[in-house]
């Protein structure tokens, strides 16, 4: 069971899909929120960096995610045109909550 797995409270479900295969999407960071990010059809690349480290990932089966912290600015990109991404976050939306600088 999903739920057991995310290390948080589950506050605020999303999905993203239709996105063009050319698209960013991200390119930000929180002050607390965390997501847990699932990529449930299709394929996606995530490029994370906390500050510290840099690293990227491939989402492309449904029974593995990622979790992002907060301090990870994050981008999602190199999306397949059948790409469904599941979203889970500790915290409800909140624009103020976003950090859209990038660390140098």
């Amino acid at each position: 069971m999903i739920e057991k797995e995310i290390p948080f409270e589950i506050k605020r479900i999303y999905y993203i899909y239709g996105v063009p295969t050319d698209s960013v999407r991200g390119e930000h960071r929180h002050f607390k929120t965390v997501h847990a990010l699932i990529c449930l059809k299709g394929s996606l690349e995530i490029y994370a960096n906390n500050g510290k480290t840099e690293e990227n990932f491939v989402l492309d089966r449904p029974d593995r995610g990622l979790i992002v912290p907060p301090e990870d600015w994050h981008s999602m990109y190199n999306w397949s045109k059948d790409a469904f991404l599941l979203v889970l976050a500790s915290e409800y939306y909140d624009p103020a909550e976003y950090i859209a600088e990038a660390y140098p």
